[in-house]
């Protein structure tokens, strides 16, 4: 396969990854900028974005949701549970595994938040039209997977 068309563009692997670390590295910030406003990071608005959509999980099931290690989803709970935005309850399934569920503060931070958040994505792809999306997103989800599978 030839990486390079006749008008000069490089299609080349090396040069499309660089496009999409460059895209996803400012689409990456202007998330972050979103989620500072609510004073946490990525990992605890994951964490309890998860819980608002899904309920009440166990922390591994919520690592799983966030890809998260362990030991980073027992520091993002224990600052969580520290705000008063989550509580650890036992599971009556398993003794040895907790339940981490919304708080009252936590299900009203969250929900305005992920609202929020919501449209401060938006404003991130507003040069996208309904259409660019449609055909952007099964490409992604594919190179996604092949890049998967070639390791």
């Amino acid at each position: 396969m030839t990486t390079q068309r006749q008008d000069g563009t490089d299609l080349s692997g090396i040069h499309l990854w660089l496009l999409l670390w460059k895209a996803s590295r400012a689409v990456e910030a202007h998330s972050s900028r979103s989620i500072a406003r609510f004073e946490m990071g990525t990992s605890d608005f994951g964490v309890l974005e998860a819980l608002l959509h899904k309920g009440p999980l166990t922390v591994k099931q919520i690592g799983e949701k966030v890809l998260l290690t362990s030991g980073s989803m027992t520091t993002a709970v224990d600052r969580l549970e520290r705000r008063g935005l989550v509580a650890r309850c036992d599971d009556p399934t398993d003794r040895r595994a907790k339940i981490i569920r919304l708080t009252d503060a936590g299900q009203e931070l969250i929900s305005r938040a992920f609202a929020e958040h919501r449209a401060a994505m938006e404003q991130a792809v507003e040069g996208f039209s309904e259409a660019d999306r449609a055909e952007l997103m099964p490409l992604l989800r594919r190179l996604g997977k092949a890049a998967a599978g070639n390791l």
